[in-house]
């Protein structure tokens, strides 16, 4: 029997219990201080040395890259590896879908990484631990080695594109899945949100884990309202044993 394809569309729920916080949440970073957009806003990054400092500090501040994958994380990778195809869609730059075990090429970063800076000049990328390491060394601003020009994460700041092939490969994972679960998303953003409604026009068995309502609630098979951390390593084991 062919086991059925699971696609998992994590959003930023599914990190906060490794101690990475929301953006839109009801105490996300957004609504606690809306002046932070602007360090994560195309246009301003690229015209103000000042919103470039303040960023580089909230990096480094943040902590990001100490965080380490939770137990949502793990259920995920441990059911690919139990041999039940899944495929991740993140909307989320933190890598710890990879750190928890899942293979690189069967996750799809949306909105790209944070673990990688990008030249916007020559588009030469770098780790972001090297260009934080400057930045300790007292760079509050550090330029690209190769070329001068401006380093920015290699993350889809607000007013950049999303990778239309990114984009491409997870419509098609969402068309071709036979159980669609969005985990910790506020399905809210497009065109990630819209996943969830492909994936349920397709005949996929559409599953909802969010502490909040989400517009797709109404299309889902199940909407699960409990703590990620339980909640989703609890639903995949029970997928994984109805599969085997």
């Amino acid at each position: 029997m062919t086991r059925p394809l699971v696609a998992v569309l994590s959003g930023a729920g599914i990190s906060t219990d490794s101690g990475i916080p929301d953006y839109r949440g009801p105490n996300g970073l957004w609504r606690q201080d809306p002046e932070a957009e602007k360090l994560v806003t195309y246009e301003y990054y690229m015209g103000d040395p000042e919103i470039r400092r303040r960023a580089w500090l909230m990096r480094r501040e943040s902590g990001a890259l100490r965080a380490e994958p939770n137990g949502a994380h793990r259920a995920v990778a441990e059911l690919e590896r139990s041999g039940v195809p899944v495929r991740v869609i993140t909307q989320n730059v933190d890598g710890l879908h990879q750190l928890a075990g899942m293979p690189a090429r069967k996750v799809l970063e949306l909105h790209g990484t944070a673990r990688t800076v990008v030249c916007t000049a020559c588009h030469e990328r770098t780790p972001m631990e090297d260009a934080l390491a400057r930045v300790d060394a007292g760079e509050d601003d550090p330029a690209c080695l190769t070329c001068g020009g401006i380093l920015k994460p290699a993350t889809v700041l607000f007013g950049e594109r999303l990778d239309p092939v990114v984009l491409g490969r997870a419509a098609a994972i969402a068309k071709a899945c036979q159980v669609f679960i969005a985990v910790g998303s506020s399905l809210q953003v497009h065109p990630a949100a819209g996943l969830a409604g492909v994936a349920a026009d397709h005949g996929a068995r559409l599953v909802v884990v969010n502490a909040e309502a989400t517009p797709y609630d109404e299309f889902a098979d199940e909407v699960v309202r409990e703590p990620i951390g339980t909640a989703l390593p609890d639903l995949l084991r029970a997928l994984g044993s109805e599969d085997g």
